[in-house]
């Protein structure tokens, strides 16, 4: 399978706006930008809402036919492990192997010492600039700090292809402390191609903070030299590891970061290299958001979804505690939202750096709240179908307006 030069996860929590955001893609295509889309929602999302991986395929394949998308797309089974890839296996042509948690455990000593005596010449080739900077003590950082991961991610990948064998692979190491670097992600991914693993994308964790729902915090310029070094570095194990010729860097936790989208397109665009973007989350946000602009229910049922999610905040932050940063300082009291009008809830919530109303810790706290969505169950999607209208044309235009022409057309 061929995932494209340009690829986006999109899918939303609660398979709702597939046709909303395909009209996106449209959009970008008749500017001659061709997006593959991927519905991506990961086991912890479907336990939360009480999904299964096969409505994740059927509402995509809705979206498909109701919007007359003739191109390809993918449905993907995200940051899966061996507890939990089987429910996907059926349903499902792309697979995020998440083995962050892997990180930092020792492999086996034989194993190490033989990943380390393999490529150890590696360390000795100056030819090409980024690879000065590779050395043996850095191999053996990685051999004993990443191996294991990519053993494990072998084991995964392998079991799937075992019942399938044609599928997209992604290996993700994003959701831990610490970014890998650049010399890093080299080594790691030679282990990877030692260990068969045909990898499609690859989801690094940068330094700086990717938190849910709201813009990149760190510098954007060192962030633009890593990603240029983590660019080469792609390219050079294309040639060197016999990779799958479309191998590109996956962005998790992707959408909003609208400071880094100029940097990021400036580069593909110089090394005409891919990118894979995953920014299901900002689509439930405007969901939410569509309800407060929409009839009276729908504002009230978005209230009632922050003030419960205010009073359960520890219990909804915490599976996410690596990729949000929420100062409960700045969240407004239960009192005052109740009081607000659907614009004023609307200007809080949507990504506007510009509007002085717009609350990156309230849109963080919301981006974790849809367990609460999921508990009002008919009650959510009614109003959402009710609100059909207006919630589509905030999901397109957030999509197109505010990703997709800043990333690919610099707008």
């Amino acid at each position: 399978m061929q995932l494209g030069t340009y690829s986006m996860g999109i899918g939303d929590r609660f398979g709702l706006q597939g046709k909303a955001q395909l009209r996106a893609l449209q959009m970008a295509a008749r500017e001659g930008i061709m997006i593959t889309p991927v519905w991506n929602k990961s086991n912890r999302e479907h336990e939360l809402v009480h999904s299964e991986p096969v409505d994740t395929r059927l509402s995509a394949e809705e979206a498909v036919q109701e919007a007359g998308w003739d191109k390809p797309w993918f449905v993907d089974a995200d940051h899966i492990s061996l507890v939990n890839v089987d429910r996907f296996l059926d349903h499902c042509n792309f697979f995020t192997l998440d083995v962050s948690d892997f990180i930092g455990k020792n492999a086996p000593g034989e194993a190490a010492g033989r990943f380390y005596r393999t490529n150890v010449s590696l360390t000795e080739d100056k030819s090409i600039p980024f690879l000065r900077e590779l050395t043996s003590e850095l191999l053996q950082t990685v051999a004993e700090k990443y191996l294991y991961a990519v053993m494990e991610a072998a084991e995964l990948y392998h079991h799937i292809h075992a019942h399938k064998k044609d599928f997209i692979c992604e290996v993700s190491m994003d959701e831990t402390d610490t970014p890998q670097t650049p010399g890093e992600l080299f080594f790691i991914l030679k282990a990877l191609a030692d260990y068969k693993v045909p990898v499609n994308t690859i989801a690094p964790k940068f330094s700086g903070r990717f938190n849910k729902g709201v813009d990149y915090a760190g510098d954007p310029e060192s962030f633009a030299r890593e990603f240029e070094q983590d660019l080469l570095v792609v390219r050079e194990a294309k040639k060197r590891f016999s990779l799958p010729p479309d191998l590109k860097i996956s962005i998790h936790s992707g959408s909003d970061k609208f400071s880094l989208y100029p940097v990021i397109g400036r580069l593909i665009r110089k090394y005409q290299e891919g990118i894979h973007l995953k920014t299901a989350g900002t689509t439930w946000l405007e969901e939410l958001a569509g309800l407060a602009l929409g009839d009276e229910d729908g504002l009230e049922l978005a209230k009632r979804i922050y003030i419960k999610a205010l009073d359960r905040i520890d219990e909804l932050t915490q599976p996410y505690k690596t990729v949000i940063d929420i100062k409960k300082e700045n969240l407004p009291p239960a009192e005052k939202v109740y009081q607000w009008s659907g614009n004023e809830f609307a200007a809080a919530l949507r990504h506007d750096p510009q509007n002085p109303s717009f609350n990156p810790d309230f849109r963080q706290l919301l981006h974790v709240a849809y367990k609460i969505a999921a508990e009002y169950s008919n009650i959510y999607t009614q109003n959402v179908r009710v609100n059909e209208r207006i919630i589509g044309e905030l999901v397109t235009d957030n999509l197109y307006n505010k990703h997709i022409r800043k990333l690919f057309l610099n707008t």
